[in-house]
């Protein structure tokens, strides 16, 4: 079945039901999730980008950026402005940037079992940030704040 027709099933991006798929084949097929050295690897990645965005380091955050990064926002209403869908290191990096003050709400997660963001000022869960990598850098980012979907989202806190 496409991943356009299962994302409509259930009411998610094909992003996200794609990034839903892998774990769903492991535990169906009984395999190991991801190798401690690549989850490890993807939250040195990750941290990489928030310090990046925390410290407004355009240039930090292209080195962590794959040059063709798609960005996906699959809220229900972005802020104005927002973009839903975005491709590209430096568009990605400027936009990034505009949230440099937020990132202080920002917490280090796994996101669907991958290393990602939870964005929670105030201790209250309002966003969730999932990745794929490509290469060692961040190929994909999905956002997700839509408080119906963010429901979904396996979210837990990274292990030592």
């Amino acid at each position: 079945m496409p991943f356009e027709e299962i994302a409509a099933i259930l009411d998610r991006s094909p992003a996200a039901a794609r990034q839903l798929a892998s774990p769903a084949r492991r535990r169906v097929h009984g395999t190991a999730p991801p190798r401690q050295a690549d989850l490890a690897r993807q939250r040195q990645v990750v941290d990489a980008f928030l310090a990046a965005l925390r410290d407004g380091d355009f240039g930090a955050l292209l080195a962590v950026l794959d040059p063709d990064v798609v960005l996906r926002d699959d809220s229900a209403a972005p802020p104005a402005g927002a973009p839903s869908l975005m491709r590209g290191a430096r568009a990605m990096a400027g936009y990034a940037l505009t949230y440099s003050r937020q990132a202080r709400f920002v917490q280090p997660a796994l996101v669907n079992g991958t290393a990602g963001l939870a964005i929670a000022p105030h201790g209250r869960l309002i966003g969730a940030i999932s990745f794929t990598f490509r290469d060692g850098k961040i190929a994909e980012i999905q956002g997700t704040s839509d408080p119906e979907r963010l429901r979904h989202v396996d979210l837990a806190a990274p292990g030592g």
